[in-house]
C-alpha cells in the first residue's frame, strides 16, 4: 500500500514540470492571439483617425483615444508573454537539470555496484596473477617446443650412415660409367720386384702409372 502511494507520488513529481509547461504554453498561445488582435485594433483606429482628421476631429480624437487604450493593453500583453516565456524556459532548464542529476545518480549507483568490494590492492593482485599465468604459459610453450616427443637420433650415427650412402652412390656411379673403384685397381696391380726392372717392366710400370693417373682423374670428377 505505502509503496503504491510512494510510486504515485513519484510519478506525480515527475509529471509536474510537464503539466506546468503545458499550462504555460496554453496561456502563451492565448496571449499571442490577443496580441495579434490588439495589433489589428490599433491599426484600425489609426486608419479611422487619419480618415477623419480633416473632416471630423471629434471622431478622429475618439479613434486615437481607443488606439491608446489598445496600445496599453498591447504592451501589457507583450509583458505577460515575456514572463510566460521566461517561466517556460526556467521550468525546462530545471527539469533538464533534474533529469541530468538523476541520470548521474543512476550512473554513480551502477558504478558503485560494479566496483563493490573492488580495491586498488585487489586489482594489483589480480594483475600480478595474470602476469604469472602468462609467464607460466610462455614457459610451458618453450619447454614443449624444445623437447619434442620423438627422441632425436645420435648425430654420429647419422654422419656414419650418411658416409655409407655416399660410398654406395659413388660405387653405383662407377659401375654405370664402366670404371673400377681405386681399391680394386690397386689390388689387381702386380707386387713390386726389388730387382732392377728391365725396359719391358719399366714400360709396364709406366702404363700402370698412367692408368693410376687416369683413375685418380676419374675419381676427382
Amino acid at each position: 500500500m505505502w509503496s503504491w502511494f510512494g510510486g504515485a507520488a513519484a510519478q506525480k513529481r515527475k509529471d509536474a514540470p510537464k503539466n506546468a509547461i503545458l499550462l504555460l504554453r496554453e496561456q502563451l498561445d492565448m496571449l499571442q492571439k490577443r496580441e495579434k488582435h490588439l495589433e489589428n485594433q490599433m491599426t484600425e483606429q489609426e486608419a479611422i483617425a487619419r480618415k477623419n482628421v480633416t473632416t471630423n476631429k471629434n471622431a478622429a480624437k475618439a479613434a486615437l483615444r481607443r488606439k491608446k487604450v489598445h496600445e496599453k493593453n498591447y504592451q501589457q500583453t507583450q509583458d505577460q508573454i515575456g514572463q510566460l516565456e521566461q517561466q517556460i524556459y526556467a521550468i525546462e532548464a530545471a527539469n533538464i537539470n533534474y533529469e541530468t542529476l538523476n541520470a548521474m545518480k543512476a550512473a554513480g549507483a551502477a558504478m558503485e555496484k560494479i566496483h563493490n568490494g573492488m580495491t586498488i590492492d585487489k586489482v594489483d593482485e589480480t594483475m600480478d596473477k595474470l602476469r604469472e599465468q602468462q609467464q607460466l604459459s610462455n614457459d610451458i610453450a618453450e619447454v614443449i617446443s624444445s623437447n619434442p616427443l620423438v627422441e632425436q637420433p645420435d648425430e654420429d650415427e647419422l654422419e656414419e650412415e650418411l658416409e655409407g650412402l655416399e660410398q654406395e652412390a659413388m660405387d653405383e656411379r662407377m659401375l654405370h660409367t664402366g670404371t673400377v673403384p681405386v681399391a680394386d685397381q690397386l689390388n689387381r696391380l702386380p707386387a713390386p720386384i726389388n730387382a732392377e726392372p728391365s725396359k719391358g717392366k719399366q714400360t709396364e710400370e709406366e702404363d700402370e702409372e698412367a692408368e693410376l693417373e687416369k683413375l685418380r682423374a676419374e675419381m676427382a670428377m
